[in-house]
């Protein structure tokens, strides 16, 4: 992983994000800054493209802060303290609550399968309605052929 972040980085432009998909379903997403301070994040293939380049932004902004400049080329893990790293990298586990836009998202999303459903339920109502109506038409037929038949019937008698 170290090596494939370290090559995407080499060949990604200044101020230039790039997005390179590898075996085994994971993805590279590389950002470099204009100041040549870079980042990388590796995810899955089902991880937001655009929420793993916000997370790269974020973290480098955050660093570029609070670590010293001269310390960039130089720096390793052993040497430099950046303590907001975990906790940044724990908030965007869950693409849909670090990112507004995929929390949005989802609610949208959501809200289009209860819209379906709902308009399927109508639908099939609407259809039971018909056939209860046709069925209502024929009774009515029925009883209406039925009472004319009964009159009928009943003239042949007279009462006294």
């Amino acid at each position: 992983m170290a090596f494939t972040g370290k090559t995407i980085v080499e060949r990604t432009e200044v101020a230039t994000r790039t997005s390179v998909k590898e075996q085994g379903g994971h993805v590279c997403h590389a950002y470099v800054r204009g100041d040549r301070l870079a980042g990388v994040v590796i995810s899955d293939d089902e991880y937001p493209q655009r929420v793993a380049h916000t997370l790269i932004m974020k973290v480098l902004d955050d660093f570029a802060t609070q670590v010293n400049p001269s310390m960039w080329p130089t720096g390793d893990p052993t040497t430099v303290n950046f303590p907001g790293l975990e906790v940044t990298l724990a908030r965007y586990q869950n693409p849909k609550e670090a990112d507004a836009m995929s929390k949005i998202q989802s609610e949208l999303d959501e809200t289009k399968i209860i819209l379906h459903n709902t308009l399927e339920a109508v639908l099939q109502r609407g259809e039971k309605l018909d056939d209860l109506v046709a069925r209502s038409e024929g009774l009515s037929v029925q009883s209406k052929m039925f009472f004319k038949t009964a009159r009928k019937t009943n003239q042949c008698c007279t009462y006294f």
